[in-house]
């Protein structure tokens, strides 16, 4: 496999970009603190690594999609999905951390999440690496809805 160095840069830069103007326009997370928080919720320092972490691995296996001889239909139609989950993506946390409206942005991340199950799916019917590598993605936007659940039950 050759790798193309543009598309893969702009592939890995996309989500890193959706992520970190997310955390720009969320701000200072001063509420957050002092939520009673669900057992098993992690130090705050693990948010930004994971996050960073899974925009990479979701940003290489959209560049596997997009670079993959699949027809164009298929790699658009899965693209496309997985933009709009990225756009849910983006929006989560300002519902959660800016406006606190922690039941909508539950809600939120629940269709956020069917998004990415539909993105990992169409992922893997073209690319069955691009579709694994969205799987840390789904687990662990999973254990955020149990946390977003659990403040949402304790606050």
């Amino acid at each position: 496999m050759t790798i193309k160095k543009k598309p893969l840069i702009i592939a890995l830069l996309i989500p890193l970009l959706v992520g970190g103007l997310s955390a720009l326009f969320t701000g200072r997370m001063d509420t957050f603190k002092t939520l009673d928080k669900p057992p098993l919720s992690p130090p705050s320092w693990v948010f930004p690594v994971a996050w960073t972490l899974l925009y990479l691995l979701m940003g290489f296996a959209s560049y596997l999609v997009y670079t993959d001889s699949a027809p164009a239909y298929k790699k658009n139609n899965a693209l496309l999905i997985y933009g709009i989950q990225l756009f849910f993506n983006f929006f989560w946390s300002i519902i959660f951390f800016s406006w606190e409206l922690y039941t909508v942005a539950f809600v939120w991340l629940m269709i956020m999440w069917v998004l990415i199950i539909i993105t990992t799916v169409k992922f893997w019917k073209i690319n069955k690496a691009a579709g694994y590598l969205m799987i840390p993605y789904l687990l662990w936007v999973t254990f955020a809805a149990y946390l977003n659940l659990g403040i949402v039950i304790l606050n």
